[in-house]
Formats: C-alpha cells, sequence, structure tokens
C-alpha cells in the first residue's frame, strides 16, 4: 500500500467518525430544542435562554464537522427559531 492510499483510508476513516459524531451531537441538539420549547411554554425564559446558547454551540460543531468533513457549502439542518 503506497502513501497516497494510506491518506485516502485516513480520510475516510475520519469521514466516517465525523459523520457518527454529527448524528450523535444532532440527536443531542434535537432533544435540546424539545427541552427549550417546553421551558419556553413554561415561563422559564432565564433557562430557556441558556439552552438556546449550548444549542448554538452545538450547531456550530455540527456545521464545522459538516464542512470539514462532508466537503461543500452545508446549512444549518435544524435551525433554531428565535423566542420573543
Amino acid at each position: 500500500m503506497g502513501m497516497h492510499s494510506s491518506v485516502v483510508v485516513m480520510g475516510e476513516r475520519d469521514a466516517a467518525q465525523a459523520a457518527v459524531l454529527i448524528r450523535a451531537l444532532s440527536d443531542v441538539r434535537d432533544k435540546m430544542i424539545s427541552r427549550m420549547t417546553r421551558l419556553e411554554k413554561h415561563g422559564a425564559q432565564l433557562d430557556a435562554a441558556a439552552l438556546r446558547r449550548d444549542i448554538d454551540e452545538a450547531q456550530t460543531h455540527i456545521t464545522r464537522l459538516q464542512r470539514r468533513y462532508m466537503g461543500g457549502d452545508v446549512q444549518a439542518s435544524q435551525p433554531v427559531r428565535q423566542s420573543r
């Protein structure tokens, strides 16, 4: 196996690991969105705002992983609505 084929295998493995991490982060983000919605409905605005920051951070990580390992200019898969 030559040097080039090692790089290709490493890249494929990195992309596969990134895909697993993206799925896991997306699942956590979706659960946080559900919890934030419940908090907003119950008037817990400060807790909801803190959770929104965590959701935004998770989405930032997801987007960066998608851009780096999945290629292309990826949009947020689940944009979070703004609460008022």
